[in-house]
């Protein structure tokens, strides 16, 4: 279900002084991909210093809200952009380290596969995104949409580091997103990848 627009969702974003336009460093850049309301990205942020994290969300009403997070803190290594996941090439072209997929929309009919942020022609679009080796972390609370992504994972090349089917029954290092939260408190089982190639 789509968020509401909250009123002041302009002025929110007209106002916003953290778009996206470059760093002035040389640190790993980190890209979450449907940052939603900011949680993740900001903690990440603020967890890392020495990353660079941008947050991307396609929907300016949910991302208003992220703003309006973010800009309590502000951290110096955070940048959102407020666009669709296709268009980040002419923006971000061989600059990311690690893309982030984190509760994507599991796009459940089979004539939508193609719209999963798994499916093969993403796999290829985020290509031109990595500088170097591809690295990509998932997690979700949608099995069906788990074994897609590993099956598509697999057919394109990544390898598995690290594999969960209960990421909080073990001790990983984690920082939760707000759907996470939600989620695993309806006993829902988080899923979690890490892949590389």
């Amino acid at each position: 279900m789509r968020m509401r627009n909250p009123k002041d969702k302009d002025e929110v974003i007209s106002s916003c002084d953290f778009f996206y336009d470059g760093f002035n460093n040389d640190n790993p850049m980190h890209l979450e991909i449907g940052m939603g309301k900011g949680k993740f990205i900001l903690e990440m942020a603020l967890k890392y210093p020495n990353i660079n994290f941008i947050g991307v969300e396609k929907y300016s009403s949910v991302a208003s809200v992220a703003i309006k997070k973010i800009r309590e803190i502000k951290p110096d290594n955070l940048r959102i952009l407020i666009m669709d996941a296709k268009n980040l090439e002419e923006i971000l072209k061989g600059k990311v380290d690690t893309i982030y997929l984190n509760f994507s929309d599991p796009w459940p009919k089979d004539r939508h596969a193609k719209r999963r942020l798994t499916a093969r022609n993403f796999l290829e679009s985020y290509d031109k995104l990595f500088k170097g080796s591809p690295h990509i972390v998932m997690k979700t609370d949608n099995d069906n949409l788990f074994q897609y992504s590993l099956e598509s994972f697999k057919e394109y090349g990544y390898k598995i580091n690290k594999i969960s089917y209960d990421l909080h029954s073990e001790t990983l290092d984690n920082v939760e997103t707000e759907y996470e939260e939600k989620f695993s408190k309806e006993g829902i089982k988080i899923k979690y990848v890490d892949v590389s190639k």
